[in-house]
């Protein structure tokens, strides 16, 4: 048997929330109605939102935003049923995991780091950043890879806080996953028919495109529903792990 991709969004999927950005802004009393809108009539690409979101935050009423406050902020991300055992189970068979979301990078990561590889942490394409590695996984790698946005710290003397910065880590563009997925499976060895893909989403068509099984999860509307090959509604991802065995032939758990 070759190898086998299964690519994962993030929020409404392994995020049992609409969104890891919306948290933080509830977290902080806060909302981005006005660039939603803006990107909604054209008005606005996705790089500009990105940094007046990021505006936004550092806006925030009380101040002091800094790394370690938003990180600290997102504690207690309420994870979809599942989540750990869809992702072990995976990767106990040898199946290749990617997260792939337009989503807040810190959870990414901080569910990439729970399933540590053994190796020691270096920089990589797909790979954790050097904090999350040393603080969550014992200074080792992840075996997933992992393709997200956010906020960048801004670089200090160490005497303070690090603050965060006016121009934010881009990764996932909102039509861009199915070239993720290509670039995975190019470097992977993995072909199409061998990919699985995980979404919400019409964000997510891309990467249903790019896949040999497409799985609509706890769809946000009817949209994706034509683009995929099978629609799980209901929110437990041992559904979603069951269905991945039987498409690819691997032991149910």
């Amino acid at each position: 048997m070759g190898p086998h991709l299964v690519c994962l969004d993030m929020d409404r999927v392994l995020v049992d929330h609409l969104s890891t950005w919306q948290y933080v802004y509830d977290q902080l009393g806060i909302n981005n109605d006005e660039s939603f809108a803006l990107y909604n009539q054209g008005l606005l690409d996705e790089w500009d939102w990105i940094k007046l979101d990021l505006a936004l935050i550092k806006s925030a009423p009380g101040g002091n935003i800094t790394d370690e406050r938003l990180r600290g902020l997102m504690a207690g991300m309420p994870m979809m049923k599942g989540w750990r055992t869809l992702i072990q189970h995976l990767l106990d068979h040898r199946v290749n995991v990617a997260i792939v979301s337009g989503g807040l990078q810190k959870t990414a990561r901080d569910i990439a780091a729970a399933f540590p590889s053994g190796k020691p942490w270096r920089r990589r394409w797909g790979g954790i950043d050097r904090h999350t590695a040393r603080e969550q996984s014992k200074g080792f790698d992840s075996q997933l890879h992992v393709f997200t946005n956010g906020w960048l710290m801004e670089t200090n003397d160490g005497a303070s806080p690090a603050g965060i910065g006016d121009f934010g880590r881009y990764q996932v563009q909102m039509n861009g996953k199915g070239a993720i997925v290509k670039m995975l499976q190019r470097r992977l060895g993995v072909s199409k028919e061998a990919t699985a893909s995980v979404g919400d989403s019409m964000g997510d068509v891309g990467m249903f495109g790019e896949s040999g099984c497409a799985i609509l999860f706890n769809p946000w509307d009817d949209r994706p529903r034509e683009y995929a090959h099978h629609v799980i509604e209901e929110k437990d991802l041992l559904i979603v792990l069951n269905l991945i065995c039987e498409q690819f032939g691997l032991p149910k758990p």
